[in-house]
């Protein structure tokens, strides 16, 4: 198997007549880090080593479900006229928001079964979403999507971006935006950020800051891009909910601090469903 940088083939490789696409690696491998990072994380609150299994195993196949299903429903005129396009996932077709959506409310319920705190669970896994979300964009530069409105290549010359990079933002004769890029950094920058403030946060405030800061990176990159998801002629349904998580992270900052003064993250210890009382032995 050739890798060509210059034109990079979506399909990483066949098994027969099954095509593995560089997407689903991607998005696996971001998963992966993701999980190995939050299980050190554990260590620092006391919390055994397979806390995380149930939680990140179910938001994960729960969380794709309904990033499809958030898709298809925004896309439904193009569905309702191909139906039997709606299960064929392979086709390209889900988002985040969805995912996070579907994997959030699902975390919340396994956390509810399992007598986790959702808070405090939320601040262990906050980091490795972000940066699982910045490995996954890789993907969709693999397929050639998700991309900003043409520029020239003098511009993306004077961003100082890798080559390879460049070459395969020329899509069909037009060089685009690499709003994966953007962001990607933006996540990756947010990971470093979370994983070096969180000790000193209180409980629930890293996923909190998670939240703003996604929202605000994904509602300006939102703007460049030419396949938004549309709830209208004029708003763009990411840019939307992008607004309504920050505003939500910022109300569950206050709100907590004034209603229940969470312990500090890294003096917590294990924490109970759904009270800020550290488990008894």
């Amino acid at each position: 198997m050739m890798f060509n940088l210059n034109y990079i083939d979506p399909t990483a490789f066949n098994l027969g007549p099954l095509s593995i696409k560089w997407y689903g690696i991607i998005i696996a491998v971001g998963i992966l880090i993701g999980y190995f990072i939050a299980q050190e994380s554990l260590k620092h609150v006391g919390l055994h080593k397979d806390t995380l299994v149930d939680v990140i195993f179910y938001s994960a196949i729960f969380g794709f479900l309904v990033a499809r299903i958030y898709f298809v429903i925004f896309q439904w005129p193009y569905y309702m006229e191909n139906p039997a396009e709606i299960p064929k996932i392979w086709h390209g077709g889900i988002a985040i928001h969805g995912g996070l959506i579907g994997g959030f409310i699902t975390g919340i319920i396994v956390c509810k079964i399992k007598n986790l705190n959702p808070f405090q669970i939320g601040d262990i896994v906050a980091p490795s979403i972000i940066l699982a979300q910045g490995i996954g964009r890789w993907g969709n530069f693999m397929n050639h999507e998700a991309h900003g409105g043409p520029v020239s290549r003098t511009f993306l010359e004077h961003l100082h971006i890798p080559e390879f990079i460049i070459r395969n933002m020329y899509i069909e004769g037009v060089y685009y935006h690499p709003t994966f890029l953007y962001e990607s950094i933006w996540d990756v920058l947010g990971f470093i950020i979370l994983m070096t403030i969180r000790k000193h946060l209180r409980v629930g405030e890293t996923f909190a800051l998670y939240l703003i800061w996604y929202s605000i990176g994904r509602f300006f990159v939102e703007g460049l891009r030419t396949d938004s998801l549309m709830l209208t002629s004029h708003i763009r349904v990411a840019q939307l909910v992008s607004v309504i998580l920050i505003i939500a992270g910022l109300i569950l900052i206050v709100y907590r601090r004034l209603k229940y003064n969470p312990p500090i993250y890294k003096e917590a210890g294990p924490l109970s469903w759904p009270n800020n009382k550290v488990k008894a032995k």
